[in-house]
């Protein structure tokens, strides 16, 4: 990582592999990142490959990228590529070279033969409902399917001709033959292997039997000598059949799987399902729309690598409810943003200002710095001019109590310029404010005025020298917290109207030049980022990554 290690905070997983380096159980450790390629990483994604690859670092030990491609039917090149960018981008490199469950689908097909060979695996041809029906329930035991006594050498023989192509997709699987009556439904003679004819990313059209998950991934593991092989708390019900498939084949290495809480981020959502349902009906751009929880449009929005690592540790690893509301991401990226992002003026909601006593070449312009703590982020030069241009919201002709901005006969400071009164309004017929007339008080150029007290600072731009740019203002995708909680209604309903509104505005023509992903604070507004697909230099497409203080606390509040 380009950055320096942050400070280790311990947990559970770190209590356990401190134990096995000391017992001399292991003497390094090995962890996987195990994505299937079918979509797009999200945040909770983010939050586990935080753990596994910052282990591996921590520890001087391994990390394996490895994906589960055993669901053809879902899984393609442009999200196995992808993921491997989200892994890079947020600063992590995996060992040696990209790993594929498919790498290793001549060895799962032995292993089963010797499961069928000691007399623990068998061909079922029962259908998928006859299949569900002899499952049973929570509270009542399973029963033998009819097939299930057939010998060793008709089930290698059906076996064999399975993986020939004989026999019809879904017609018939092989089973674990474990326990119909085990009070976990997971070790109720589970399928691991069913017939599909589906092409393959990387195997193509060779196979026409494909593993199950739960019988691919401890081969996986154990074939790669995986030491501690972390996944979330919904595979727990699945650890006795991990270790059950590898207690019964011969495999010299045997991890162990340990389960950590998923990560539940409020004002949105991390379901794959529905994340692609936003995108099908058109509710976002796409997967890297900056609204959702990937890490596509985290990057896009703005969103740092640092800062994403920084939420991961402060939320933790533990077995217990792990919810946590967006604030808390917004927390990390603002605090990260506010060292690394240099400071310009823009402005969103444009309202020209003529200065009536401004004086060709002798009315002054300053350098300002990029930014207060950085002096080597450098400086530039804020030109000055009889038009400027100001935020509207920073003008009211009827000001609330404790107002500090502008407003007639009020006078403000120019970020980084003079004192400016203002001393007219003018309306247009329809009697919207569409131009102040003010004055500068030429002796106050970086110096304070005598005998007043001018509270207000506002920013602004010289209409002659700003550089006209496209600004999205993005805010949170929901409404509410749980936007999926009640299941009765369709979570869409929470949409927030507001979550993307674009504007025509105007920013410093230092900028101009500014590549995509280029990130900026826009002083009193926010910090802000060039959009990694839109922007272009000399037209700038600007996306509000985050707001300077969490307006949403203020609204709840």
């Amino acid at each position: 990582m380009s950055s320096a290690p942050l400070p280790v905070i311990s947990n559970f997983i770190r209590t356990i592999i401190d134990a096995d380096l000391a017992s001399g159980k292991h003497r390094s450790i090995v962890t996987r990142f195990p994505p299937e390629p079918n979509g797009y990483l999200h945040v909770g994604h983010a939050k586990s490959i935080c753990l596994n690859f910052g282990l591996a670092q921590d520890y001087q030990g391994k990390c394996n990228l490895r994906f589960d491609d055993t669901n053809p039917e879902k899984e393609s090149e442009e999200y196995a590529q992808s993921i491997q960018d989200d892994v890079r981008w947020l600063g992590f490199q995996w060992d040696g070279e990209v790993r594929w469950a498919s790498d290793y689908f001549e060895q799962l097909y032995q292993y089963a033969v010797e499961l069928i060979q000691k007399g623990l695996a068998y061909v079922d041809d029962l259908t998928p409902e006859q299949m569900r029906e002899y499952r049973g329930t929570l509270t009542r035991a399973g029963k033998n399917s009819p097939y299930r006594e057939r010998s060793v050498a008709e089930n290698l023989g059906l076996f064999a001709r399975m993986r020939g192509g004989e026999f019809a997709d879904g017609s018939r699987v092989l089973r674990a033959k474990i326990d119909m009556a085990s009070g976990n439904i997971n070790m109720r003679d589970p399928a691991i292997y069913r017939i599909r004819r589906v092409h393959h990313i990387r195997t193509g059209d060779k196979w026409c039997i494909y593993p199950m998950y739960d019988y691919t991934h401890c081969i996986s593991d154990a074939l790669e000598g995986i030491t501690h092989s972390l996944c979330t708390l919904e595979f727990e019900d699945h650890r006795p059949l991990y270790d059950w498939v590898l207690d019964n084949i011969t495999i010299p290495c045997h991890p162990r799987q340990y389960e950590f809480s998923r990560l539940e981020l409020h004002y949105t959502i991390t379901s794959k399902r529905k994340l692609l349902q936003l995108v099908n009906e058109k509710h976002v751009s796409g997967w890297d729309d900056p609204r959702m929880p990937t890490i596509q449009g985290m990057r896009r929005r703005g969103y740092t690598p640092e800062g994403i690592r920084e939420f991961a540790k402060r939320i933790g690893i533990s077995k217990s409810d792990n919810t946590v509301d967006m604030a808390v991401l917004e927390s990390a990226i603002r605090e990260d943003l506010e060292a690394r992002a240099p400071r310009v003026m823009a402005i969103v909601n444009p309202l020209k200002v003529v200065i009536t006593n401004f004086v060709a070449g002798q009315t002054e312009s300053r350098e300002a710095g990029f930014h207060p703590q950085h002096p080597e982020f450098g400086a530039r030069l804020v030109p000055f001019n009889k038009d400027i241009w100001i935020e509207a919201d920073d003008f009211s002709e009827s000001p609330p109590a404790g107002w500090q901005r502008l407003t007639v006969g009020g006078e403000v400071r120019l970020r980084y310029s003079y004192i400016m009164r203002c001393d007219e309004v003018i309306k247009d017929a329809a009697g919207n404010v569409i131009e102040l007339r003010c004055s500068i008080d030429a002796e106050t150029l970086g110096k304070n005025p005598v005998g007043r007290k001018v509270k207000g600072v506002i920013h602004w731009l010289s209409c002659t020298h700003a550089l006209p740019a496209e600004i999205r203002l993005y805010d949170r995708l929901f409404t509410v917290p749980e936007p999926d909680a009640d299941k009765t209604i369709d979570f869409c309903t929470y949409l927030n109207p507001d979550s993307l509104v674009t504007t025509r505005g105007w920013v410093e023509a230092c900028v101009k030049d500014a590549i995509p992903e280029t990130r900026y604070q826009f002083e009193r507004l926010g910090y802000f980022c060039t959009d990694r697909r839109d922007h272009r230099p000399g037209k700038p497409v600007f996306n509000r990554t985050v707001t300077l203080k969490d307006h949403w606390a203020k609204e709840q509040g």
